[in-house]
């Protein structure tokens, strides 16, 4: 089934070229049926790049799903144009008082920092908060998840040696839950970051569910809330060559030394074509987060229903 967007929103072409059903608004205003309702927080800095990868992911779902762009207003995107931002995004004042079947928050470039020196963290604690409310389930995503984890249940990130890059094994924990339905015993995910939140303070938590992890990348995946929260420590939905772009840039641009992402190019050599193991994935897991945690629970009138 299609993704809604606006008409002329950039990565709708690129969509439309790879087969995927998008919908433009005229189109589905004449459809009668309530489509799933997803708010997305696009905190990443290549905005269009992010873009596409969600609505790529969700695209894989029976279902119609109506996707709302939001942005923080006490952050200007320098790797965005403002026109674009301004075009297809709107502000959270402006949709604080709508309610949402799902919502995805992203991850962020400033895992380095403390989460209280973020100058929209201000702001992202008050969406944090609204979605408990406003919102039938939250997908996390990377940083977006070590910022959930913190604000919801008081448990920080700390550094990593080095910045861990890469594709990653991991094993499933519990195959009953759900949200991993259909995972394979162990599957590939790509992790690009410099700090993770410590597994065994997630263990101790009864309040969250560790349901997959990795003995090179730690927690890769966990819930709380019955599913209300989720949180994942990867980017699945990377493009093939996202890790690729980021590691030449840090390798030419910032100065930097990074190593070679792990399990990434064919014989470590960064000149050959990454394979892409790790789409059947990302696609299960967002098929499974849109049906078994949103569709299937969210009410048919979402103003209706208390949450």
């Amino acid at each position: 089934m299609p993704i809604r967007v606006q008409n002329d929103l950039p990565v709708k072409e690129i969509l439309e070229q790879e087969n995927i059903f998008v919908m433009d608004e005229m189109r589905a205003a004449h459809q009668d049926i309530r489509p799933i309702s997803i708010g997305l927080l696009n905190l990443m800095p290549l905005k269009e790049d992010t873009e596409l990868q969600i609505l790529r992911a969700l695209s894989n779902s029976p279902l119609q799903v109506d996707v709302t762009f939001v942005r923080v207003t006490s952050h200007v995107s320098k790797n965005t144009s403002t026109s674009h931002i301004y075009k297809f995004y709107e502000a959270f004042d402006d949709i604080k008082d709508k309610k949402f079947d799902g919502f995805i928050i992203t991850g962020a470039p400033v895992e380095q920092m403390p989460f209280e020196d973020v100058d929209y963290w201000e702001e992202l604690k008050r969406i944090m908060e609204w979605t408990k409310t406003n919102v039938v389930s939250t997908l996390h995503l990377c940083w977006g998840a070590q910022a959930g984890i913190y604000y919801h249940y008081g448990i920080d990130k700390v550094q990593l040696p080095e910045k861990r890059s890469g594709l990653f094994w991991h094993h499933v924990r519990n195959r009953k839950i759900p949200i991993v339905r259909g995972f394979d015993d162990k599957f590939l995910a790509p992790h690009s970051r410099h700090t993770e939140v410590p597994q065994d303070l997630l263990e101790k938590d009864d309040r969250i569910t560790i349901l997959a992890d990795s003995e090179e990348a730690g927690v890769y995946l966990c819930m709380a809330q019955d599913g209300r929260q989720i949180f994942v420590m990867g980017h699945p939905e990377y493009d093939r060559m996202t890790l690729d772009s980021e590691y030449k840039r840090d390798l030419g641009g910032k100065g930097l030394n990074p190593q070679i992402p792990e399990n990434y190019y064919p014989n470590d050599d960064p000149e050959k074509k990454p394979m892409l193991s790790w789409r059947a994935h990302c696609n299960n897991l967002y098929t499974n987060w849109l049906n078994y945690y949103v569709y299937q629970v969210t009410p048919y009138d979402l103003y209706g229903t208390p949450f």
